[in-house]
This record gives structure tokens, sequence and C-alpha cells, in this order.
């Protein structure tokens, strides 16, 4: 397992997945990914509400009307047994209207998270999937308690190692 995503194509929309092994147990990681005050650290602010979800992400330098996503929560099942899911719509006025999954695994005391983004344009999902990595590698830096790195360099950095980007 490496860090990168790959964009698969179905139909006409693409998959962009991303599968991270991470040195935490599925508790904390799942508090990462759904709790707002912890989002807010490596995404930017998030509510969730009446199972509608609304972020307002800080990263990349763009007007905040075309970063801000929203959307219905579809699944909200937390760590049960060793698995969690949660999903929600991903409403951006830049893209499609597509589908983000978080699902979590338990592995010993670390967790196996899969990432999926569904239904974006093969030409958006390119785009996304260095975004998509910088925030991952954010997620694990706030998880981990070190200073996370900035996103625009982040995104610099790993954009050459995605085929579309070379």
């Amino acid at each position: 397992m490496n860090d990168l995503g790959t964009v698969t194509m179905n139909g006409d929309h693409a998959i962009l997945t991303f599968e991270r092994r991470l040195p935490f147990p599925i508790d904390r990681v799942w508090a990462a990914i759904t709790d707002p005050a912890e989002r807010k650290a490596w995404l930017g602010t998030t509510r969730i509400e009446d199972g509608e979800i609304v972020i307002e992400p800080e990263d990349p330098p763009a007007p905040p009307e075309a970063k801000r996503v929203t959307g219905r929560i579809l699944t909200w099942q937390p760590p049960h047994q060793g698995r969690a899911v949660f999903e929600h719509e991903w409403q951006q006025r830049i893209v499609e209207d597509s589908v983000v999954r978080y699902e979590l695994e338990s592995d010993g005391d670390e967790t196996l998270l899969t990432f999926t983004h569904r239904g974006l344009s093969e030409r958006n999902a390119l785009g996304f999937v260095p975004g998509t990595h910088a925030f991952l590698d954010r997620m694990r830096a706030h998880l981990s308690d070190e200073e996370l790195p900035n996103w625009s360099e982040r995104y610099a950095e790993v954009a050459a190692a995605y085929p579309a980007w070379k």
C-alpha cells in the first residue's frame, strides 16, 4: 500500500480512491473525519447537523464560494466491531455533484482507511487527486500531533507523482 491515489473510470464518471494505513485506533481516525473541531484542523470549517454537512475548506487559494461544499449525509456508521463508514454528498459549484466515502477498518492498533470520491468527470478527478492527497497528508499530521504541511506546497510536491500532472 502506498499513499498515492488512483483514478478509475466507471462510464462517464471517475472514482478517485486512496488507501492509507494509519497508525491510530479506529476511534481516533473516526473523530478526525467526523468531529467538526478536528476537521477544522486539517480541512476547514465543517458543520454536521440534521443529516447535512457544510464544508468551507481553507485551501486551495480560491474564492470561498468556489470551495464551499454541501450535501446530505448518506451513511453514518460509527466504529462497531472494527468497522466504520462515513459517506456524504459533495455538492460544489465548480464540479459535478458527487459522493465522498470514508471506510475505516481496524487492523490491530492501526486503521485502514479507504477514501473514495465518486461521480466527478475524469478531468475534475485528475485535478482533485493531488489536492485530496495533500488533505489526507494533513489529516495524518494532525493525528500525529505534527505540524501540518502547507496545503499548496504539498499539492505541488505530490502533483508530479500523478500521470496527468507530469
